[in-house]
């Protein structure tokens, strides 16, 4: 199965799931011609069957409750219940049962082709050094969440700068087009919204790559003066079952962040429907509920920081499968020095190719 195939094998199960945006869906085609790592961001679904190809070995390691769709993209910040600020993976779309070493490896490989097109001046050998250790470290010594108060100030600057002004988000939410809901999303919409604000209007949004196509409606509010959102988001089963052929496999997203080491965000709700096959995501959005990037780095010495960062959280997911981590230490003891780099320069090459056959 080349990638033209695979894709249009997949948007066939997405059209059978859900309500697809279709316009949404154009514009994932052509993000997915752009470049590679929007390419790479925007296709688990094949990168799921490629890794057991390129990386057989690893595809039969230990498995747990795993992030699967894990990238240097894939990390940002939100307020915790005490109002913290906190930073760690914020997007679990397609957490299954799989290989620890796929989030490693996937990490790892979009670190080196965000790197190629940022022109960082980072190799391959020491970004996936970077995250392995601090993959290693963290659960070793059980993992700790990322509370960005008292400690890790790095951070705090890049969540806390210009990009993120009130003003800036909230005009940003205005110009999104008004829409009407389906009944579902408009009463998970309004049960979500905190107790007092007055609702201003639905609108729908397009965001994200890999879930380009998927539903999204926002609910804009006014409380005492200041804006609030909602946003509600179709779920599917994990990309990753779907390549194993059973796609039906129940939604994991709610699990991963319940049992991982983590500092939730209360305003985030895994809504599934009675079957357990689709359902919604319910989260607030917010100038310091989103995404930090890479290139946002005011040095560029912090990028491999950032990097150890992005491994110690994936590791606190990962220690909520508490069963899987002593066979996930004695793997890692026994892999050779530079399996990481090996493996995510394997897993980058191989997405080149997809990604110049899908331009071709």
């Amino acid at each position: 199965m080349n990638i033209h195939t695979a894709t249009k094998a997949y948007e066939t199960f997405l059209h059978g799931s859900v309500p697809v945006v279709e316009a949404d869906l154009d514009t994932k085609h052509k993000q997915m011609a752009a470049g590679v790592f929007p390419f790479l961001r925007s296709t688990f679904y094949r990168f799921s069957s490629v890794f057991r190809e390129v990386c057989p070995d690893l595809a039969k390691g230990p498995e747990l409750l795993a992030v699967g769709d894990l990238h240097v993209e894939n990390f940002g910040t939100w307020r915790d219940t005490e109002g913290r600020l906190i930073w760690g993976i914020n997007d679990v779309d397609e957490a299954q049962t799989m290989p620890y070493s796929i989030d490693l490896v996937r990490l790892a490989a979009s670190a080196l082709l965000a790197a190629e097109e940022a022109k960082l001046a980072l190799s391959c050998e020491d970004l996936s050094g970077a995250i392995l250790a601090g993959y290693t470290e963290w659960l070793e010594k059980g993992g700790r969440p990322f509370v960005l108060e008292e400690e890790h100030g790095w951070l705090r600057v890049l969540a806390t700068g210009a990009l993120r002004d009130p003003a800036v988000f909230a005009a940003k939410m205005e110009k999104l087009t008004e829409v009407k809901p389906p009944k579902e999303a408009k009463e998970m919409l309004d049960r979500h919204l905190p107790k007092g604000s007055v609702l201003k209007r639905y609108t729908a949004r397009t965001a994200g790559l890999g879930s380009l196509g998927r539903p999204r409606y926002v609910a804009l509010a006014d409380l005492d003066g200041g804006l609030v959102v909602r946003e509600a988001k179709a779920m599917l089963p994990s990309a990753w079952n779907w390549s194993l052929g059973n796609p039906s496999a129940p939604i994991r997203c709610g699990e991963i962040v319940r049992v991982g080491v983590r500092c939730a965000d209360p305003c985030v709700d895994f809504v599934n429907d009675e079957d357990n096959l689709g359902g919604w995501v319910v989260r607030r959005l917010g100038p310091h509920c989103s995404r930090v990037e890479m290139t946002e780095l005011p040095h560029r010495s912090e990028e491999l920081r950032l990097l150890r960062a992005m491994g110690r959280e994936t590791a606190n997911l990962h220690l909520g499968s508490k069963d899987a981590i002593k066979a996930v230490r004695e793997d890692l003891a026994k892999r050779p020095a530079k399996w990481l780099h090996q493996a995510a320069t394997a897993m980058a090459d191989a997405t080149r190719k997809d990604w110049n056959d899908w331009r071709g």
